[in-house]
């Protein structure tokens, strides 16, 4: 079953904690020192904060899936929406590796689908493959990084 996911930038993690764990009634299932997640199953929800250096407010939105066929069935409706896609297979990202397809909508929002496949001990930037443009430039790692985005929606391209 598909879990709606959000990612939210945030100025102060710690108070960023304390508010959204009072408003969902329940701790987050990971917290790093940056960064902090819920998974809520009512509303079946993957929400998201850190403070990466990006400008607060909503990184992106997504739909997280538990299987391989669910992912391909978001990606197929994704091809319809918009065939822009930008296709990562093991990126690094948010503490974890993930297969994803990232396509940007209408109003320039970013959208993810994902399956999540193992945790890993570092966010993103801290990889030996991270784009250097997310350390050098301060933007979320985890973001699609295709030239054409970069050039047209503002996300950072590779080499950058």
């Amino acid at each position: 079953m598909k879990r709606f996911h959000v990612h939210v930038a945030v100025s102060n993690l710690q108070e960023s904690v304390r508010f959204y764990s009072a408003m969902f009634g329940a701790g987050p299932a990971v917290v790093k020192p940056d960064y902090a997640k819920w998974k809520l199953d009512d509303p079946r929800l993957n929400f998201a904060i850190s403070e990466r250096r990006s400008p607060p407010g909503i990184n992106h939105l997504g739909l997280q899936a538990e299987t391989d066929d669910e992912l391909e069935a978001i990606h197929a409706n994704l091809r319809k929406a918009d065939d822009s896609i930008v296709a990562e297979n093991g990126a690094h990202c948010c503490y974890a590796t993930s297969d994803k397809y990232w396509v940007t909508d209408p109003q320039g929002i970013a959208w993810e689908s994902f399956r999540s496949l193992e945790s890993i001990p570092f966010f993103g930037a801290e990889s030996e493959s991270a784009s250097a443009c997310c350390v050098d430039q301060g933007t979320a790692c985890c973001e699609p990084r295709n030239a054409l985005q970069a050039a047209t929606k503002g996300f950072c391209a590779p080499g950058a």
